[in-house]
């Protein structure tokens, strides 16, 4: 496309020696935070519905894959056009039910084969290969639901539902445990598992755990809102409530949703 041609002259351009002291400054790492931000702001328009917010973000994720790419460039890992080629090369390969003779009954069969062929890409001979694949940047929640199919794809895994609020409950009482003796390390390590635990509860819930913890939060939020405005309406500060009094406001906005 002649836009895209265009849009990358300019980053490099502004990576050249006139162009923009920031840019040219800017390397892998240092737009690693930026590239996270820019990806769950596509994320936040989606979410909204907001399609002219949406080509925003969308542009600025493109930023940052091209500013990525101009840098290799200048550090001789890859170019621009190997970096296109060799993801048109994947989607060729990954899609053999359209651009090869495979055929499928539905999308549980495409990703399937697109986890099988991804696989031998990836040279992974067993599933911790797969497993230690997964990124340490992802989301917490993700990760660990990532890091559960995996392994349950080989059977280990547990049978039912009361198996896995089971689970939950014996790693709380850990929890309590650990907190009676004092020792920080190991109250974070039985906190963490469960953490581990309750995302593996969704799992066999067949929710989203991340979906899950943003509802709850927004819920938390909108809640938390209209405790606040319900006291300016009787001219009241929060600082000078009681609990009790905080806890009043709140039931009557959870009665009122």
């Amino acid at each position: 496309m002649k836009e895209f041609d265009e849009f990358v002259k300019i980053i490099r351009i502004l990576r050249s020696e006139n162009g923009c002291p920031w840019d040219r400054e800017q390397t892998h790492e240092s737009l690693r935070q930026c590239m996270l931000e820019e990806a769950y702001e596509v994320v936040d328009a989606v979410d909204k519905k907001d399609i002219d917010n949406l080509r925003e973000e969308l542009g600025d994720v493109l930023l940052q894959v091209v500013m990525n790419g101009v840098i290799a460039e200048e550090k001789k890992e890859f170019t621009m056009e190997e970096m296109i080629q060799e993801v048109s090369e994947k989607m060729v390969h990954r899609h053999p039910h359209v651009f090869g003779t495979t055929e499928v009954k539905n999308s549980d069969e495409v990703l399937k084969n697109w986890e099988e062929l991804k696989q031998k890409e990836k040279k992974e001979t067993s599933v911790s290969d797969s497993i230690k694949r997964i990124p340490l940047a992802l989301p917490a929640n993700i990760r660990a639901a990532k890091v559960q199919k995996k392994a349950a794809k080989v059977g280990f895994d547990f049978d039912n539902y009361e198996e896995v609020l089971s689970k939950v409950y014996e790693e709380l009482s850990e929890l309590e445990d650990a907190k009676r003796t004092g020792d920080i390390c190991k109250i974070e390590e039985e906190f963490g598992d469960l953490l581990f635990s309750v995302v593996n509860l969704s799992r066999f819930l067949q929710i989203n755990a991340e979906n899950s913890l943003t509802n709850a939060t927004n819920k938390f939020i909108n809640r938390f809102v209209g405790v606040e405005s319900l006291a300016r309406l009787e001219n009241r500060q929060l600082s000078e409530l009681s609990i009790d009094e905080m806890n009043d406001l709140w039931n009557r906005v959870k009665e009122s949703e």
